[in-house]
Formats: structure tokens, C-alpha cells, sequence
């Protein structure tokens, strides 16, 4: 499980906030490399449905994480091209694809809870506990569960 205080100033931790589907996700500053635009992607044969593919981004081989099949959600049914965020893990480069990336948010580590019983199963799974905002449910992304596909997939 990922150290959620791995940046952090006192009792506070700055997050990279995403949107995927409708649902409102964090990651840990100190995890982002990049935010960029996936273009020219090469699809892997015979990889996991999760692979979206492989791009080179400034020289660097960044196998692309498709967020919605690796949480079990539907599909994009626009056409608008998605964001990646840039993350580096065992020595690899991976870029999550995501719907839209948003501010970084400072949040206070005592107001992060565990996950809710009612959280869903597929959000629980990849998630290192939750921040209630305004009217809104932050999911802390745990970027290593997240990661952890396998080694079959993580080898395309």
C-alpha cells in the first residue's frame, strides 16, 4: 500500500485530482511525473484489455493504463481525446488515461477516512481511503495497486 504522507508539510498531503467517469479521484503529488496529451499510441498485441497501448513520450517507452477498464467502468461514448498522467513505478513509465485532470488540492491527513462500507467494490480495491469535500467523495488513488496488473500485463 502506498505511504499517502510521502509529500507532505505537517499533518498535510497535496493531490493531483482526476476525473474518471463522474467520480472524483486523488494521487499523490509526489507520484506524478507528468500530465500529458496520449498521442500516436501503438497497440500491444495478445496484451490485457487494460493496456491501451504504448507510446513514446521524450524518448521514454510509457505503457498507457486504460482507468475506466482497469475500475470495470463503461466506455468513453464521446470522442474527446483523453488525458494521462505520468507515473513511474518499479523502474517503469505508465501513463494512467483518465477523462480530465483538475487542481491540486492540499488536504489535511487527519480528514481522510477509511473507505466507506458502501464504497464501490471496484473503487475499493485501488483505493488508499477517501476525503469528503463539498457535495463530493475524493478516492485516493493507491497508485501501486493500481499498478499491480501482473507481470504478464506490466511486461507489454
Amino acid at each position: 500500500m502506498t505511504n499517502v504522507n510521502d509529500n507532505h508539510d505537517g499533518n498535510f498531503v497535496e493531490f493531483v485530482t482526476v476525473l474518471i467517469t463522474d467520480q472524483l479521484f486523488g494521487l499523490p503529488i509526489s507520484r506524478v511525473q507528468d500530465v500529458f496529451m496520449p498521442v500516436n499510441m501503438t497497440r500491444v498485441p495478445l496484451s490485457t484489455p487494460e493496456i491501451a497501448g504504448v507510446l513514446n513520450l521524450r524518448g521514454r517507452i510509457v505503457t498507457s493504463i486504460d482507468m475506466r477498464c482497469r475500475l470495470g467502468l463503461p466506455k468513453k461514448d464521446d470522442n474527446r481525446t483523453p488525458m494521462a498522467v505520468g507515473i513511474e513505478y518499479k523502474g517503469e513509465s505508465y501513463g494512467l488515461l483518465i477523462d480530465s485532470v483538475g487542481e491540486v488540492l492540499k488536504l489535511d491527513e487527519s480528514t481522510r477516512e477509511p473507505n466507506p462500507v458502501n464504497l464501490d467494490a471496484r473503487l475499493a480495491r485501488v483505493s488508499a481511503g477517501v476525503h469528503r469535500l463539498d457535495g463530493q467523495l475524493l478516492v485516493v488513488l493507491d497508485v501501486d495497486r493500481v499498478l499491480e496488473l501482473g507481470n504478464e500485463a506490466l511486461a507489454a
